[in-house]
């Protein structure tokens, strides 16, 4: 009976120390690529450089395999160059894991962040201060999405995959998908120098997507593209429950981070994310800001669902499901100016606005970043779906009352609405 006690506390100690080592390692690998050295990693600067060469020596490390002949250390570069005014050149980062099936080694799972930002920000940058000049370092967007995949990465090299894996660190997300949309541009194509990929698109049979991981609250996660497959939602709601996370389903597999290029290939996908902040897309975007402790949920959350993804016997159907994202925009004739919590990780009943922007109707009310949106124009409003659905029924150019709670005290603001910015 001792011995056995004596087991499982080393078993346990063995864990616990596991985790606090990889929860250090992706506390490392942010800090790096969010470090002011990197410049805030815009495509094609010295800053991106040193990201794809921190990224690639960790995966040579993993001793991953290539994906193109004859370049050694750049093997794992897909290099591209893209701009019209401005050529710029970078590469999407991608390694392959083959699988251990024989049925299933020829079917390929992507697994994928992007490792660019925003550099020095500025007009026409996508800063949300674009007045003021200065390094974005990008520690959730994205350094939180690389250093998990990077984890992972590390962990099917130990344990097997029956599927195949390319874990790929996409460029130039920020400018418009251009990296992944390049690399599905690439894969459509014979490439004699390509190694260890399937022979086309059509190999690939499902891509899983980590784009801003690092701000976990409530154990809360959102979960998209849960309808581009038949088993899709059954399988994340699932590995939640294993896991104790609390996820939001989203059918469609649209938004802006790069598994939306791989839904217009038809390939279905999951993407995940815990959603937006106040620090989203300016200077303040720095690793200390992160819960490291939601890190580490997420990734056992992904390991579960990469594996379980990867062993299922029936290839994954893929399912046209139409953009919520482009169904609710073209209904709204006004905008509020602020993004809402899109994971529903409050639990306070109501809508939390988690981003009021600066002189648009909800700020200029007096609504301000993590009121709880309770009602629009006297109606209720207990989730993201009623959200949209208020918003479409309202005019522009008229004035609505907009009841919040806000540490502990109603209070209700008169907002004028305006038409959003097309």
């Amino acid at each position: 009976m001792k011995h056995q006690y004596y087991l499982l506390s080393l078993a346990f100690a063995l864990t616990l120390q596991t985790h606090a080592q990889r929860q250090n390692d992706m506390r490392q690998a942010v800090e790096y690529l969010a470090s002011q050295e990197l410049g805030g990693r815009y495509p094609g600067t010295a800053g991106d450089t040193l990201a794809s060469e921190f990224i690639t020596q960790k995966l040579r490390q993993l001793k991953l395999k290539p994906v193109v002949k004859g370049k050694k250390a750049k093997g794992f570069y897909h290099d591209f160059t893209y701009g019209k005014k401005e050529q710029r050149t970078t590469h999407n980062i991608l390694a392959v894991l083959p699988g251990t099936d024989r049925k299933l080694r020829n079917e390929f799972i992507v697994v994928g962040s992007h490792y660019d930002h925003l550099g020095m920000g500025g007009q026409g940058s996508g800063s949300r201060r674009p007045d003021t000049l200065g390094v974005h370092p990008g520690a959730d967007d994205n350094a939180s999405g690389d250093a998990v995949v990077l984890e992972l990465a590390r962990y099917f090299k130990k344990t097997g995959s029956p599927r195949s894996i390319i874990f790929a660190f996409f460029g130039a997300e920020e400018q418009g998908l251009v990296g992944s949309k390049f690399f599905l541009e690439w894969m459509k194509h014979e490439d004699s120098r390509r190694i260890n990929l399937p022979d086309n698109q059509k190999g690939i049979v499902a891509m899983v997507n980590l784009d801003m991981v690092g701000r976990m609250r409530n154990h809360a996660l959102s979960v998209s593209g849960t309808g581009t497959s038949s088993g899709f939602k059954a399988l994340a709601e699932q590995v939640a429950e294993q896991t104790h996370v609390n996820i939001s389903c989203i059918p469609d597999g649209y938004g802006p981070s790069d598994q939306a290029s791989f839904v217009a290939a038809d390939i279905p996908v999951f993407f995940l994310t815990t959603g937006g902040h106040m620090e989203y897309h300016t200077p303040a975007d720095i690793p200390s800001t992160l819960n490291y402790d939601g890190m580490q949920q997420t990734l056992e959350y992904t390991q579960k669902l990469v594996a379980r993804l990867a062993a299922q016997p029936q290839t994954p159907d893929y399912i046209n499901v139409p953009s919520t994202q482009t169904m609710k925009h073209a209904k709204f004739k006004v905008t509020l100016g602020l993004m809402p919590d899109v994971m529903g990780a409050s639990t306070i009943p109501g809508l939390r606005a988690d981003i009021v922007v600066a002189g648009k109707p909800a700020h200029n009310a007096g609504i301000r970043s993590g009121d709880i949106i309770q009602e629009i124009d006297g109606k209720p409003v207990k989730d993201i779906q009623e959200y949209m659905q208020r918003l479409s029924e309202l005019t522009a150019g008229t004035t609505i009352p907009v009841k919040v709670l806000r540490d502990q005290e109603t209070i209700v603001f008169q907002v004028h609405l305006t038409p959003p910015v097309r």
